[in-house]
C-alpha cells in the first residue's frame, strides 16, 4: 500500500515568535509498507485477565509501541506492547498489554530482510511471572546499548527497566520513577547525557541522567494547546541536520468513539534545543502509528508502523528533504478511509 505523507512549508514557525524562521529536512516516505511482521497464534502467559485465560491460545495478536534495533548476533530485533486482539468499540483495547513481543530477522543486512513475512516470532518477553513486584503491565519497551549491556526501559508508570547482554535473556531491574500516567519512553543519547522522552495526558515531558539510573526532575517540552482533546503517543526524540526531531502520534478521542484505537497520524517537530518544543507548529506529517525512525548498516533511513497498514509492524524507506507545504497542528485529525482502518476481528481461544 501507497503511503501518505505531508510536508510543511519553510514559513511554518520553528522558532519561538521574533526569532528567525529557519529551514530544515524533513522526513518523507519514500516507497511502499513492506509488511515484515504478522504475529502468529500464541498461548496467553497470563495471569487471567476478564477476557483472556492462562495458557489458552488466541488466533490473532495485535502489537503496538515497539523499537528495532540489530543485536549482537548479527541479527536485527523488534520488541513492542502485545495482546491477543480485541474488537473495535470495546471498553479497553488495552486489555492483557502485559509482555512484549520478540521478532527477529535471520543473520545479514537489514536490506536483505525487509521483505514481507521476513522477521519472526520468537517467546514473549518479560510477561507478568518474570517480573515479580511489578504492576503487570508492560509497555512500550525501548532499548539502548551502555557499558557492554543493553537496557530496556518501559511502561506505564512506574516507568521500569531490564537489563541484558544478549537480548534474548533479560533481567528485571525495578523502578526508576512514577509520573502520573507516565507512558512510552524513549531515550536520546546526546554528549554525555542521556534523555528519556515520555508522554502524559497532553503533554511530551523530559528527563535527563548521565547513568540511566538516576534521572532528573520531569520538565515539559511540549503540550497541545489548551481545549484540545486527546495527546500525543509514543514521543521519540532524534538528533539530526543542526537540531532536535520530535516525532510523536496524535491520539483522537472522535476516532476511539468509532472504534479506530490505532489511528497514525503522526507529527514531526524540530527545535534547537531537546529541551523545548513549545509553541511550535510541525515541519512534517507522516502516516504511521507508533512510529519508529531508524538507520540501517548502510546509513539509510526506515520509518516502521504499528497495526498500520497490517497487523503487527510495518516498515518504509524515509528520505529527508525540504519543507514544500504547510499545515496546522491545531487542525483536528480527520477520519481515515475505512478501507486503511479495518477493525480488528475477536480473536479466539483454541
Amino acid at each position: 500500500m501507497k503511503p501518505v505523507f505531508t510536508i510543511l512549508a519553510a514559513t511554518t514557525l520553528l522558532s519561538p515568535p521574533g526569532s528567525a524562521a529557519e529551514s530544515v529536512l524533513v522526513p518523507a516516505i519514500k516507497g511502499d509498507w513492506i509488511h515484515i511482521y504478522q504475529p502468529q497464534p500464541d498461548a496467553f502467559p497470563g495471569p487471567d485477565s476478564p477476557r483472556f485465560k492462562t495458557g489458552k491460545t488466541y488466533d490473532d495478536w495485535q502489537v503496538n509501541d515497539h523499537c528495532i534495533l540489530k543485536g549482537p548476533d548479527q541479527r536485527w530485533h523488534a520488541f513492542g506492547i502485545t495482546h491477543p486482539a480485541i474488537p473495535g468499540h470495546e471498553p479497553n483495547p488495552h486489555e492483557g498489554e502485559w509482555m512484549s513481543f520478540h521478532a527477529v530477522a535471520e543473520t545479514g543486512p537489514f536490506k536483505q530482510h525487509a521483505k514481507p513475512g521476513a522477521w519472526k516470532d520468537h517467546p514473549k518477553i518479560l510477561p507478568p511471572s518474570t517480573r515479580p513486584g511489578e504492576i503487570k503491565e508492560n509497555h512500550a519497551p525501548f532499548i539502548i546499548f551502555h557499558e557492554g549491556q543493553y537496557w530496556m526501559f518501559y511502561g506505564k508508570t512506574p516507568i521500569r527497566y531490564a537489563t541484558s547482554t544478549d537480548l534474548w535473556n533479560w533481567t528485571p531491574r525495578g523502578e526508576l520513577f512514577h509520573h502520573p500516567d507516565g507512558r512510552d519512553p524513549h531515550i536520546l543519547s546526546h554528549e554525555g547525557t542521556f534523555y528519556m522522552s515520555y508522554t502524559s495526558q497532553q503533554s511530551v515531558l523530559v528527563r535527563t541522567s548521565i547513568n540511566l539510573k538516576d534521572w532528573s526532575e520531569p520538565t515539559t517540552i511540549y503540550s497541545l494547546p489548551a481545549g484540545e482533546g486527546g495527546g500525543p503517543e509514543s514521543p521519540s526524540i532524534l538528533k539530526l541536520h543542526g537540531g532536535f526531531y520530535l516525532i510523536w502520534c496524535r491520539w483522537d478521542p472522535k476516532l476511539s468513539k468509532k472504534g479506530f484505537t490505532y489511528q497514525d497520524r503522526s507529527l514531526v517537530f524540530f527545535s534547537n534545543t531537546p529541551m523545548d518544543f513549545k509553541n511550535r507548529k510541525p515541519v512534517a506529517e507522516i502516516q504511521s502509528h507508533a512510529p519508529e525512525l531508524f538507520q540501517d548498516e548502510d546509513g539509510d533511513w526506515w520509518i516502521s508502523s504499528a497495526e498500520r497498514p497490517n497487523r503487527g509492524v510495518s516498515i518504509a524507506p524515509v528520505k529527508w528533504q525540504p519543507m514544500t507545504g504547510h499545515a496546522d497542528v491545531l487542525s483536528p485529525a480527520t477520519l481515515p478511509p475505512a478501507s486503511r482502518l479495518e477493525l480488528p476481528s475477536k480473536s479466539k481461544p483454541r
